[in-house]
């Protein structure tokens, strides 16, 4: 991270206080904006190493729209704020900043957040550049010359699928400025490792519409011959006009669109267009656009290789040809982990970006969805997995011993110490760490934890020196951690630290097309363990699983499974037993809805003195003396909280 620091903050002392702390840290300081439209000419004359933004700021625009003019550029920069409410942290989090600190915040936890900041950045930073350098590599190796025009351009898919993440393909010729059909191919992922192949003809059969009206479709479709991303709404207004995204759209149910056109370097220059949809709402961003001209050249090159080494022959693109099989999963780390929807299959994913490197990673989901196995997958993928992978329950370490357990003691070091003990981080020592229910820790312990990460060394209760480990760090959570954040239940450097690669789990209930596949494997698995033959399941009693809501996700699944087995007449389940529910609280959900946060406290306070004081802030009966605080940082204090005059006058 190089570069000077550009703070944009509208407060003057507080500018002029975090240049005294940086300055006195030997940190390069640049210009102080005060307003977006500030920022963006400094900007302009010299791109800042890291930007300290607040997010409300003078004027109409905040820092929030700057950010993403910051992430565009791929310059860091850290979020400054007082308000740190659930809303303006999901709003910030959906910029991807590289890290966020609450006013008022003391100078060591400014220079730790520097530190995480620039943490993130380059393990962001060199992530990227691996998976690129990867997949320069693959698409220079010797291609088949055996292979068929369709398993040469499976491989390439292949190849794409890491750095551009797609549920469907199209990838053809284009004639004019649509496909020609005829020498074009749509590849659909079913699997981890799986795509299952479409010509023309399949698709026709698929979409079960006449092939000429698929012609027709085709020829009312303009693929466009510059690199775009329609997400959501956006993708919703341009399958309107584009007829051929619509019926992709309602086919497979697809939500997003990234597109790609090449002009290939042969002696025809043929032009060449690739299309990825994706399931997820929001899958592609300004990021997915770089990167597509970044690869231009590369997938330029490599298709026109592709094209020459078959252009002896005549591309025969009848099912025939290439009939509509898949790939089989060949990665072994991944078995036991059942489903093929495509919430599961980003997972995996991402897994497989992250498992290379030494990354931290934060697995989310609810209860029973499986985050242990996540995390034993990730291990078994990573260059440490011939070493010990140490599991802590964080919510079953008894708050008096957690220190004990994780970081061990000394013989001696207390009462009952009567032989040394050798904690958790230390068995772990050039393996990983799993720390399960991360957001169960106490504070006290979390300030702990964030030191280990921080200098990667642990203390022994009662030990004369730190213990320097080397390890990677896995942490788990149901809890929206967000939200304990903004509550004071959760730090937000060590939320920051923890979470350089987030995966969310999906509830069972949000993918609910994997429980015939779970069924099935639980029927085998427990069938064997019991000893009773069981075949499998009834019509109805599959039904009555698919419309159930799955409170406790795969874990109770598993269970409903088990008991079923256990009680079957035969062997084939007829019926099973679902647990009734009742009703929620509608009283208590409208209480807790309403629960306040202590922003929304102090904000409530303050404006209750002011009423007080009858709006008077200064002076030996003002608002700030009863406060014990300056009257500017009360007046600071108000504006940050959306506190005005008419409010207590």
């Amino acid at each position: 991270m190089k570069g000077k620091i550009l703070i944009v903050e509208d407060q003057f002392i507080e500018a002029n206080h975090l240049r005294i702390m940086l300055q006195r840290a030997d940190y390069q300081v640049g210009e102080i904006a005060r307003s977006v439209e500030q920022a963006e000419k400094i900007i302009e004359k010299e791109t800042p190493g890291l930007v300290l933004l607040d997010i409300f700021l003078t004027g109409t625009r905040t820092g929030i729209e700057l950010a993403a003019q910051l992430r565009e550029e791929n310059i860091p920069f850290i979020y400054l704020s007082a308000n740190s409410n659930e809303d303006v942290l999901n709003a910030a989090k959906a910029t991807h900043p590289n890290g966020f600190l609450v006013k008022p915040f003391r100078e060591k936890d400014l220079l730790m957040a520097i530190e995480i900041a620039r943490y993130h950045y380059e393990h962001g930073l060199e992530s990227k550049l691996r998976k690129e350098a990867l997949f320069q590599k693959q698409l220079n190796l010797p291609k088949n010359e055996q292979a068929d025009y369709p398993q040469k351009l499976l491989e390439i898919a292949k190849t794409i699928q890491p750095l551009i993440g797609f549920d469907y393909m199209i990838a053809g010729f284009t004639t004019g400025q649509h496909f020609d059909l005829e020498n074009t191919l749509h590849f659909l992922r079913a699997g981890f490792d799986e795509y299952q192949v479409l010509d023309t003809n399949s698709l026709q059969v698929v979409s079960n519409l006449p092939l000429k009206q698929l012609e027709l479709i085709n020829e009312k479709t303009n693929v466009g011959n510059k690199e775009a991303f329609y997400n959501d709404q956006a993708f919703k207004d341009h399958i309107r006009s584009s007829t051929l995204s619509n019926l992709i759209s309602k086919t497979f149910g697809m939500s997003s669109l990234l597109t790609l056109p090449l002009t290939l370097t042969n002696a025809q220059n043929h032009k060449f267009h690739f299309s990825f949809y994706s399931r997820r709402a929001e899958s592609y961003n300004e990021e997915h656009l770089a990167l597509c001209i970044r690869l231009q050249p590369l997938l330029s090159r490599a298709m026109a290789a592709v094209t020459d080494l078959t252009q002896a022959q005549t591309l025969d693109f009848r099912p025939d040809s290439h009939p509509q099989s898949q790939l089989p999963i060949n990665h072994a780390s991944f078995e036991g982990i059942i489903g093929r929807s495509h919430l599961l299959l980003h997972v995996f994913d991402l897994i497989n970006q992250v498992a290379v490197s030494d990354t931290s990673v934060l697995i989310t989901g609810e209860s029973g969805t499986g985050k242990e196995r996540i995390a034993d997958v990730i291990h078994a993928l990573s260059h440490r997995k011939s070493k010990p992978l140490i599991k802590v329950n964080c919510a079953a370490l008894p708050i008096n011993l957690i220190e004990s357990e994780l970081f061990g003691h000394e013989k001696g070091a207390f009462t009952g110490a009567f032989e040394k003990r050798i904690g958790k981080f230390e068995q772990a020592n050039q393996g990983t760490i799993f720390l399960d229910e991360i957001g169960e820790m106490p504070l006290e312990a979390q300030v702990k934890l964030l030191r280990v990460l921080q200098q990667k060394e642990i203390e022994r209760i009662g030990g004369r020196a730190p213990v320097k480990v080397n390890i990677r760090v896995i942490a788990a959570t149901n809890r929206n951690l967000e939200k304990e954040v903004a509550e004071g239940r959760f730090r937000l450097d060590l939320y920051y630290r923890l979470n350089v690669f987030p995966i969310h789990l999906p509830a069972l209930a949000e993918r609910k097309q994997d429980i015939p596949l779970l069924v099935t494997h639980f029927i085998n698995y427990y069938s064997r363990k019991s000893g009773r033959k069981c075949s499998g399941l009834s019509e109805k009693a599959l039904d009555s699983l698919m419309e159930y809501h799955w409170p406790g996700n795969i874990r109770e699944l598993e269970n409903v499974i088990e008991r079923a087995i256990l009680m079957a007449k035969g062997p084939v389940i007829e019926n099973i037993t679902l647990p009734v529910y009742p009703p929620r609280n509608t009283v208590k959900q409208a209480d807790d809805s309403h629960l306040k946060t202590i922003f929304d406290n102090e904000r409530d306070y303050i404006i209750e003195i002011l009423r007080k004081c009858n709006g008077r802030i200064r002076g030996a009966d003002g608002a700030a003396a009863i406060l014990n605080i300056p009257p500017t940082t009360l007046g600071s204090k108000m504006k940050k909280l959306g506190i005005k005059r008419d409010y207590v006058i």
